[in-house]
């Protein structure tokens, strides 16, 4: 990051993101009738932030929330799939597009911080927050005529702290603006930098 050298980056499938992008639309004709998709509805609390032009620029990093620390100069950005209100309350909500059943468990494991994050980032512009949030799967059941595939839907309540979102923040800053940490003979991106500078040297 501060050798403005980029990780060479991986094969991504584009299948997620185009699910992710129907999602959105799909939410978004609810979102205009005041209601939440059937799937979703009695399983989470609040309805979908009515807004249809801000969540628009909340889905987006370059308009989305941020957080600054004028201090250090730094900032954290962070692109909302959605977002509940409840009372007042704002509730991050995230779509993920799975091959199988989610594993009880690793909902927090894997995701817990980055909710933790949204809700550091509401926080910290003026919006009241609750300690969690949801994370909505979905993943394939079977293919039906006409190629249409069946998915099920499992939305997940987590935990979502904006202090543990604070401090992930705070850790990143340290390791980005403090003494470069020793390669790590295991890591293939540390293989590849090494390569990299020999070659450019």
């Amino acid at each position: 990051m501060n050798k403005k050298l980029h990780r060479p980056r991986g094969i991504f499938p584009s299948l997620p993101g185009g699910m992710d992008n129907v999602i959105k639309v799909f939410y978004d004709t609810y979102r205009k009738r005041d209601k939440l998709p059937p799937e979703i509805e009695g399983q989470v609390e609040g309805k979908l932030i009515p807004d249809i032009e801000l969540i628009a620029k909340w889905r987006h990093w370059r308009t989305g929330l941020e957080y600054h620390d004028e201090i250090r100069e730094a900032t954290l950005y962070g692109a909302l799939d959605d977002c509940l209100v409840d009372d007042n309350y704002y509730i991050p909500l995230d779509y993920k597009t799975r091959g199988y059943t989610p594993k009880d468990g690793a909902s927090e494991k894997y995701y817990g911080n980055q909710i933790s994050c949204y809700n550091l980032l509401l926080k910290e512009n003026g919006f009241k927050v609750r300690d969690y949030g949801y994370l909505v799967y979905y993943y394939p059941e079977s293919v039906r005529k006409d190629g249409l595939v069946q998915f099920n839907v499992k939305p997940i309540k987590i935990k979502a702290d904006a202090e543990t979102g604070r401090d992930t923040f705070e850790r990143a800053l340290k390791l980005l603006k403090g003494q470069e940490p020793k390669k790590y003979a295991g890591c293939e991106y540390c293989s590849w930098n090494n390569e990299y500078l020999e070659e450019s040297s």
